[in-house]
């Protein structure tokens, strides 16, 4: 599971203050730190404007990814050889058991874990061996995250919490852009109220807005609704559908239930570090039964 670790990264804690743009200014949107990395040909997709039968392109892919450790007797491999893909304007759910593979490939999507073989794409830039600076500015500006467990700053409102990702970038958030999002999730009456005045529901909205208010390339989803009831995790799965279908955003989230699966536009099954099935168009009978045809 992504946890608190990615908000210390996510926001930079441990790099030069260079790193960042300066408060007030927009941020250089061309990053050249040893030249692996140029955030131009990272960008999220416009919600609408786009030919209806035009391939959408893609955000972000895996190619022959491999991960393993620790060595020989110990030896575990968690990625085996995984070829895959996100389109624009797509929300991809990944199923599998525990140990399957899941989460590691998420966690190398998002740069907090390196492939031991293979290559990872976000557009098209390949991050398989861009350095810890390049990979927290990316996160930083491209990537948006949804964590099981929320990850609110306890001392922060819920507005000052969805917007956290622009101010630590230095960036003034798009008015309308921020209205809309408040909007989706429906938070516009408590934006005052700090964390432990908010519901499990309630702040899970306030991270996804958090994951969605800097437009980012992807959101990657990481259990989003494992800590909370029928109902709250029921809206949580609304605002990200939402977050595609109206906003144009990404989202790839790993999941167990079959239910939150099904809200998907596709489901990718992962078992003992590979792909071995895919669902499109997916419905709650169909997800149990293809995780009952991979004997899970």
């Amino acid at each position: 599971m992504i946890g608190s670790d990615v908000i210390r990264r996510f926001a930079g804690q441990g790099m030069e203050p260079t790193g960042f743009p300066p408060t007030g200014t927009e941020p250089n949107m061309t990053v050249t730190i040893d030249n692996t990395i140029d955030p131009n040909g990272i960008t999220a997709p416009e919600p609408s404007g786009s030919p209806l039968d035009a391939e959408p392109p893609t955000v972000a892919r895996v190619e022959d990814g491999s991960r393993i450790y620790g060595s020989g007797g110990t030896e575990v491999v968690a990625l085996d050889h995984v070829d895959v893909e996100f389109a624009s304007g797509e929300f991809v759910a990944i199923m599998g058991p525990s140990g399957a593979g899941k989460s590691t490939l998420l966690h190398c999507l998002a740069g907090l874990d390196r492939l031991s073989s293979g290559r990872v794409f976000i557009g098209d830039r390949d991050i398989t061996a861009a350095g810890e600076k390049e990979l927290t500015l990316l996160r930083r500006d491209h990537l948006g995250f949804v964590f099981q467990s929320y990850n609110l700053v306890p001392t922060l409102t819920a507005a000052e919490n969805i917007t956290l990702p622009l101010d630590l970038a230095g960036r003034k958030p798009d008015r309308e852009w921020l209205d809309e999002v408040i909007g989706i999730v429906g938070l516009g009456d408590r934006l005052t109220h700090r964390p432990d005045e908010l519901s499990g529901g309630q702040q899970q909205r306030v991270a996804v807005a958090r994951a969605m208010v800097g437009r980012p390339a992807l959101i990657l989803a990481d259990e989003p609704t494992g800590n909370l009831d029928s109902r709250s995790g029921g809206e949580i799965l609304r605002f990200l559908r939402l977050g595609v279908g109206d906003l144009g955003l990404t989202v790839v989230m790993v999941t167990h239930d079959p239910v939150a699966a099904a809200c998907s536009d596709r489901v990718v099954f992962v078992t003992d570090g590979r792909i071995t099935d895919e669902l499109a168009e997916p419905d709650v009978d169909g997800v149990i039964d293809h995780m009952r045809l991979l004997g899970r």
